[in-house]
């Protein structure tokens, strides 16, 4: 196993200049004093990680990528708060999970090889899947998220699911959907948690090769982020093209026919999508191609977007609300009344924040991507 001076090293950690440009940019640190990007990192430089392990902060990172974009000596961050996530875990040290540690557990559960799941109920006599075929639907933890949140927070996480079949069938593709999928290992990954990740890696990647899938296509952006990038980083070569629903539909666009949808909506660029993988103009180009859709872009958007404030159901606290907060608030000030998420987190977290008190509630509505573009499909 890797030194924790060898981890530092291969995050570039030791090339910092101390410039605090990280701290200025980081969506915590703008609501907590106590958190600083450039302070962490220094304190794991030159007092080593023995304190910063125990250090509940660790684990409020969002990961998001916005401090090293801005990193004059490219510093990756949030792979090193990862490597020390990794030696926390390692020591038996914890953050604070939300919802009880249910879905932790969840992605932990699905890492046993002996696991045997039916995971397509949600599929209806509407819907055309196959269980072999060169395209293949990578569901994601939608039908556990429809569980956990689909009542308490009015909308149904499933529907995503089912809009994304509804989308391919349109674009004539019956695509596989895998009864013993699991998940991707998104959270496990940044959370440190990499044995546990590689585990699930083999046996998701089992699954897609006995399917005979040649392209997996995901709503998530975490998802596309794993199996695009980390399992090759992590468990070498895959034999598939991994593609959001958001390039499939800005790729196909010639084949849509879409009715007038009289909307105003702004988008919230999901920090997997946008700084991790580069996909940015796909989503504004298929909205902006609906009739009746009026597209208004929010201040911080792009590669400059706001996250969503809370990530690997990690540490969620006054500090995720408030970032929350404004970026609804900053939506509606530019004239949306309706807030578009391209990844199922996003607006789980996003409607989670409009659950409290009423005058902490900024009233905008929030749906998904995939849902705004089947409900405008002709036919």
């Amino acid at each position: 196993m890797e030194t924790a001076t060898e981890k530092l090293k291969k995050s570039r950690a030791f090339l910092c200049l101390e410039c605090g440009k990280c701290t200025a940019v980081c969506p915590i640190s703008k609501y907590n004093d106590s958190y600083s990007p450039r302070r962490l990192l220094a304190e794991g430089l030159f007092y080593g990680v023995g304190d910063l392990i125990s250090d509940r902060l660790l684990w409020s990172c969002l990961t998001c990528q916005l401090c090293s974009q801005r990193c004059p000596v490219d510093v990756k961050y949030s792979e090193y708060m990862r490597d020390v996530r990794e030696l926390a875990c390692l020591q038996g040290k914890w953050g604070n999970p939300t919802h009880g540690g249910a879905l932790h557990e969840v992605m932990e559960m699905a890492a046993s090889p002996k696991l045997r799941q039916s995971r397509t109920g949600w599929i209806n006599a509407d819907l055309k899947v196959k269980e072999r075929g060169d395209v293949l639907y990578f569901v994601g933890c939608l039908p556990y998220h429809q569980e956990m949140f689909g009542k308490d927070f009015d909308f149904s996480p499933i529907s995503i699911a089912e809009d994304t079949v509804r989308i391919l069938n349109y674009l004539g593709i019956e695509p596989v959907v895998l009864e013993n999928e699991r998940c991707c290992g998104h959270d496990l990954y940044w959370l440190g948690k990499l044995e546990l990740f590689d585990q699930l890696g083999k046996l998701n990647l089992q699954e897609i090769e006995d399917s005979g899938a040649k392209t997996v296509v995901t709503a998530c952006p975490e998802c596309a982020l794993v199996l695009k990038q980390l399992y090759r980083e992590r468990l070498g070569n895959t034999s598939f093209e991994v593609k959001h629903i958001a390039e499939v539909v800005a790729e196909n666009s010639d084949k849509l026919q879409f009715k007038e949808l009289a909307m105003d909506v702004a988008f919230q660029d999901p920090c997997r999508l946008g700084r991790y993988m580069g996909i940015y103009e796909q989503p504004r180009a298929v909205l902006t191609s609906i009739p009746g859709v009026n597209y208004h872009e929010m201040q911080h958007s792009g590669r400059g977007a706001i996250c969503c404030g809370t990530t690997n159901w990690m540490n969620c606290d006054a500090t995720s609300k408030q970032i929350q907060r404004s970026r609804l608030t900053e939506a509606k000030a530019v004239g949306a009344k309706t807030l578009v998420t391209a990844c199922p987190k996003c607006q789980i977290h996003f409607r989670c924040s409009e659950r409290g008190e009423e005058s902490d509630k900024v009233d905008i509505q929030i749906t998904d991507f995939v849902n705004i573009v089947a409900s405008a499909l002709k036919g």
